[in-house]
Parts: C-alpha cells; sequence; structure tokens
C-alpha cells in the first residue's frame, strides 16, 4: 500500500501548532506539548531574528496588541520583552484587534506585527499571529524561516546598551483603524445613520467590546445593545461565532426587536449576523452579502478560499465578475488576490477582505459595509437572506490518534474519487456536479475538518458522511497492516 498511514504525523492531541496561521497551543501542561513560556520566548526571538535579517541596517520595530483572553497579559509580557532582548523597538497597543494591529502596522511605519489571540478558539487557547511589515501574515518561506530562528541555540542577542524600548500606545489604534473605515468610498455613514438601526452585539467578552461600539458610533449607530462587552476573556460561550453557540444572542435580538445582530470572534477578524428573526443569517453568507452590494459599484474579481460556498461564484457571476478559490487561510487568500487583483476577498468563516483598507479580515469593515448595503436596500434581513443563492453546508471534525500521517490519508482518499473533479492545493476538495466536500487538516487546531455543501441538507449530509465513512475504512486498514 506504499507509505505507511502511521508514520510521523502532523496530529497529538494538544500539541503546539506550528502554521501558516501562527503559533498557537492551549496555555500550560508540558513544554513542546502546549503554548508555555519558554514556547513564547524562543517563538518570538526566533520572529526578532527573522526581522533583523530582513532589515540589517536598521532598528526595526514590532506593534504588538492582544485579545481579551486571561492569558494575554502574561503572554504580551513575555512578547515585549523578549523583542527589547532582541534589541526591537515595540509598540504595545495594549487591547486592540487583529485588523487593528494590521492596520497599524503600516500607519506607524513599523517593520513587522505581533498579535496576541488564538481567534475562535476556546479560552485555554492562545497564540502568535506573526506580520511582516505590510501587516499581512507571514508567507509560509518567511515563517519556515522564523521556526528554523527559533530552534537556534547559537543566536547573537546584543548587548546591554543595546536593548530595545517598549512604548504604549493609547487607544489601541482603534480610532485610527475606524476612521479609515468611515472614510472608505463605499462606506455611507450618512445612510446608515439615517436608517435608525436598532442592533444587538455580541463582544464574546474581548476587544469587540471595545471596537465596535466605536465604529457604530462614528457610523452614526445610536440604537445598540452590546452583551458580553467587558474584555475580561472569561468568554460568556465558545467564541467561535456558530449557531450553537449563539442561542442566547439570538433570543436577545428576537425579544428586543433589533434590525440585526453582530457577532464577532475574540480578535474580531471573522463576522457573523443574526436575523431580525433571531435566525442566524450564515457565517457563510456574510462575505456573500457585502460582495453582492461591493461587486455592484467596484466591480473585479473576487477570492474566497476552498472550503468557502459557492453562492459567493454564483453572485459575483450574476454582475459579471470573476470568483477564484485559495488554500485555507488568510495568507493564501492574500496571495491569490494579489495574483488576480481581486477588489475583494475572503474566508466562509465570516472573513471579509477590503484591500483598500488593507490585506487582512476585518469584521470592523465588513459590518460597515453590510450595514450600508442595509441602508440603501431597506428590507429586513431574513428577506435579504431569501434574495441570495441557497446551500446548506456541513461541518465535520475529527481529532485522529498521535502518529496518523494526514498526506497519506488523503491521498488515498483522493483515490475513492477517481471519476470526480479532485483539487488537491489544501487537502481533498472533491467537486460534483451539485456540491462538494472538502477534507484538509486545520492550520489552527489539532483536527481534520470535513466541509460538504449541496443544494440541500440531505445531499451535503450525505456527501459527508460518504466522505467520513472511507475515512474510517482507510484508518482500518492501516490498523489491520
Amino acid at each position: 500500500m506504499g507509505q505507511g498511514l502511521l508514520g510521523t504525523g502532523y496530529f497529538c492531541l494538544m500539541t503546539l501548532i506550528k502554521s501558516i496561521s501562527g503559533i498557537r497551543g492551549t496555555i500550560g501542561g508540558v513544554e513542546g506539548h502546549n503554548l508555555t513560556p519558554p514556547d513564547v520566548v524562543r517563538f518570538t526571538c526566533g520572529y526578532a531574528h527573522w526581522l533583523r535579517e530582513r532589515f540589517p541596517s536598521e532598528l526595526p520595530t514590532v506593534v504588538l496588541g492582544r485579545d481579551g483572553r486571561v492569558s494575554g497579559e502574561m503572554v504580551v509580557g513575555l512578547v515585549a520583552h523578549a523583542l527589547m532582548g532582541c534589541g526591537i523597538r515595540v509598540i504595545n497597543l495594549g487591547y486592540s484587534t487583529t485588523p487593528t494591529v494590521e492596520m497599524a502596522v503600516s500607519g506607524l511605519g513599523a517593520q513587522g506585527g505581533i498579535v496576541v489571540t488564538a481567534s475562535h478558539n476556546p479560552v485555554e487557547w492562545n497564540a502568535l499571529k506573526l506580520l511582516n511589515e505590510r501587516g499581512e501574515f507571514l508567507s509560509a518561506q518567511d515563517g519556515e524561516r522564523v521556526l528554523e530562528l527559533a530552534l537556534d541555540r547559537w543566536l547573537h542577542y546584543p548587548s546591554w546598551d543595546a536593548l530595545g524600548s517598549i512604548q504604549s500606545y493609547e487607544g489601541g489604534y482603534l480610532k485610527e483603524h475606524v476612521q479609515a473605515i468611515i472614510a472608505h468610498p463605499l462606506v455611507d455613514a450618512k445612510a446608515v445613520a439615517q436608517r435608525g438601526f436598532r442592533v444587538v452585539v455580541d463582544a464574546i467578552n474581548s476587544t469587540g467590546g471595545l471596537a465596535v461600539p466605536l465604529l457604530l458610533e462614528a457610523l452614526g449607530v445610536k440604537d445598540y445593545l452590546i452583551l458580553n462587552k467587558e474584555p475580561m476573556g472569561r468568554f460568556a460561550h465558545h467564541p467561535e461565532p456558530l449557531a450553537e453557540h449563539l442561542s442566547e444572542t439570538c433570543l436577545a435580538v428576537r425579544e428586543s426587536g433589533a434590525h440585526l445582530g453582530i457577532v464577532v470572534d475574540p480578535d474580531v477578524d471573522r463576522l457573523a449576523f443574526i436575523q431580525e428573526d433571531g435566525q442566524m443569517f450564515g457565517e457563510e453568507y456574510t462575505l456573500v452579502a457585502v460582495a453582492r452590494y461591493y461587486l455592484k459599484h467596484r466591480p473585479g474579481p473576487v477570492v474566497n478560499n476552498l472550503s468557502s460556498s459557492r453562492a459567493l461564484s454564483d453572485v459575483a457571476g450574476t454582475l459579471g465578475c470573476p470568483t477564484y478559490s485559495a488554500a485555507v487561510g488568510e495568507a493564501h487568500v492574500v496571495a491569490k488576490m494579489k495574483e488576480v487583483g481581486a477588489v475583494l476577498g475572503g474566508e466562509g468563516n465570516g472573513g471579509v477582505i477590503v484591500p483598500d483598507l488593507h490585506y487582512g479580515r476585518d469584521a470592523l469593515a465588513g459590518i460597515a459595509l453590510f450595514l450600508t448595503a442595509l441602508a440603501h436596500d431597506p428590507k429586513p434581513l431574513s428577506e435579504l437572506r431569501s434574495e441570495l443563492p441557497s446551500y446548506e453546508l456541513v461541518k465535520k471534525k475529527i481529532t485522529l490518534a498521535e502518529g496518523v500521517d494526514t498526506a497519506v490519508l488523503l491521498r488515498r482518499l483522493a483515490e475513492y474519487y477517481p471519476k470526480e473533479r479532485v483539487d488537491t492545493t489544501d487537502g481533498v476538495k472533491v467537486n460534483f456536479e451539485r456540491g462538494w466536500v472538502h477534507v484538509r487538516r486545520s492550520n489552527t487546531e489539532p483536527i481534520v475538518r470535513i466541509y460538504a455543501e449541496a443544494p440541500s441538507a440531505p445531499e451535503a449530509e450525505e456527501l459527508a458522511a460518504d466522505c467520513l465513512r472511507e475515512i474510517q475504512k482507510i484508518l482500518e486498514d492501516a490498523l489491520s497492516l
């Protein structure tokens, strides 16, 4: 059967994850199997030396920000002082959001940035998201170099009189970020204010509680309720903005008579909406709805990832705009956007990328564009959703035992579909006439994800179930050898 499935694998329960999305793990435990203080310092120093290689003739500056997690203060302290010990000047934004830090890197003329956040992961996780001088996630090649340097025990460190410095930046650059969004030509704050929206926001006890109210006020939205506002990091529910985690928020939207609900994740790069009837608008449809408005006024190519709904290409196609897909992960989507000259991009997890602002998923920009679209087309959110192409997306995930070689697993899975259009750009995506199934290892968790989409839920469920049955068979065959 060729290369063994049970070789040296990528997955190990609670192992420290190093990927294009950064360095992340659970806080505490055994070094190397969780994100421990030595891990934080080691990878920060690797990043710092990568910066010194990249900018050998100047003293690099790094913008640092964090979400509201309990462990954030500890991790930020380690990162800031490790950077200082490497001769790096640090601008500490404190509480901020991932897209805000991304914008601050270029806005403050820095050479890099680090966001201390585990995004949608549960409260026990934290991570370092690493940015280059453009405020964008590192490429795979640059990320590999950082990892090499992090493991190098013979790095040179500056003497006592050449250490870096740490300065705080009041306000976390949030006001500057909001001002840039309001100034975008397709954001119409006047129309939003005149519409008189009533809004419920779930800020998941993180920095959305600071950023979203600033944006709403700038848009002229005065009637809003912020749930889970204080950024104390003990999340009121699981932070991934999915329907099963948002029952209380959905109820608050319906009972308050709000026009809509807005839900962000802890670092405010993912965005989901709740309809006036308390039903989820659908995280997959955040980018689709924004694109329908945006492409009418600024036509051009649009990019999503391979796990995103076909609804985007349907909407873009009716407006004469091509759609391209990239591997999952913001850096991959951004690279494809630059390659094809996309005017808009994002991912089906509620991420919207507006390159006129910056090349990063930005929930605040998504909120402003979405509310502008609603202000120009005054109808209930449920009616807007009914006008969009209708697909059902099923999301499954499995944790594999330590030692499973996922590359071999995915290759054998692709062989199961010899008559279909199979894309192996990122895992295995099988395209059928009426739908698709996509299987890939996660960039951010020790799991394999199985996504399936079709015009109806039973069809999508069957696509996922058939795929899961084949995965199980491959694993059983491997164990019987």
